[in-house]
């Protein structure tokens, strides 16, 4: 119980000035660099300004290719799965501070994981098929025709 109340008595004594100086100074100095950028920078508006510069080869065609709602739902997947696993990570360093009741509430969380998983799975969320196939023959058919 004493490291308990050592550990509330650093954090009642723990001042956030610095953090609130910190943050003020971080803002002030983007919103400076902007307003300089701002003004300093060139303003034109010639006809090659607004095309992609593909590293001096002549651009194929538009960089405007429609894909399938698929492939950000797998971006989705990819962000949520990943913040889980930096929640997962977080709790193994302080798997010794949270004992048996963190190790109950990070299988509780891993198990809800599964469950959104297989829920996924079951509703075809996860189920690409022969999709891929015709988004290649798709993309490859633009090509040829933006050569034309």
């Amino acid at each position: 119980m004493n490291i308990y109340l050592d550990a509330m008595e650093t954090v009642n004594s723990f001042s956030f000035w610095p953090f609130v100086i910190y943050v003020i100074a971080v803002v002030l100095l983007v919103a400076g660099m902007m307003t300089v950028s701002y003004f300093i920078g060139e303003h034109h508006s010639e006809k090659a300004t607004s095309k992609p510069y593909e590293s001096g080869i002549k651009p194929t065609g538009s960089a405007r290719l429609h894909f399938p709602i698929h492939f950000y739902i797998i971006a989705m997947f990819f962000v949520g799965f990943d913040l889980e696993a930096v929640f997962i990570f977080t709790w193994s360093i302080s798997i010794r501070e949270t004992g048996w009741p963190g190790y109950i509430v990070i299988l509780i969380f891993i198990a809800e994981l599964m469950i959104l998983l297989f829920y996924l799975w079951k509703i075809g969320a996860l189920d690409f098929g022969s999709d891929s196939k015709a988004i290649l023959k798709a993309y490859h058919k633009k090509i040829k025709t933006n050569r034309r």
